[in-house]
């Protein structure tokens, strides 16, 4: 599922938002007024529109300072710190079933 945002779960809201986004790291040139009216019709306010244009302009920012680098990924989530607790299992798989006799 991950980066597939038809398989996420999103509200339409959600979808819209990040549709939105996406157009601002691809060709924020080519976002209009009208896709931010397309955002408060759907429900978002003002400062949260400005706040989802912020953090994208700041995760494209990093990125390419660490690309401009070189930098390698820390790969910080490789493994999970142990305020985040323990992952959640998956159930146990049914055993098995018996061979039948005749392969036993």
């Amino acid at each position: 599922m991950e980066g597939n945002l038809d398989q996420a779960g999103l509200s339409a809201k959600e979808r819209r938002l990040f549709d939105y986004v996406k157009k601002v790291t691809e060709a924020a040139w080519r976002t209009t007024p009208e896709d931010v009216q397309q955002l408060r019709d759907a429900g978002w306010t003002e400062p949260q529109i400005a706040e989802a244009v912020y953090v994208t302009a700041m995760f494209a920012f990093f990125n390419r300072v660490a690309d401009a680098f070189g930098l390698e990924d820390p790969n910080y989530f490789a493994s999970r710190p142990s305020w985040w607790g323990e992952p959640p299992t998956a159930p146990a798989a049914a055993p098995a079933p018996a061979p039948p006799e005749e392969l036993a």
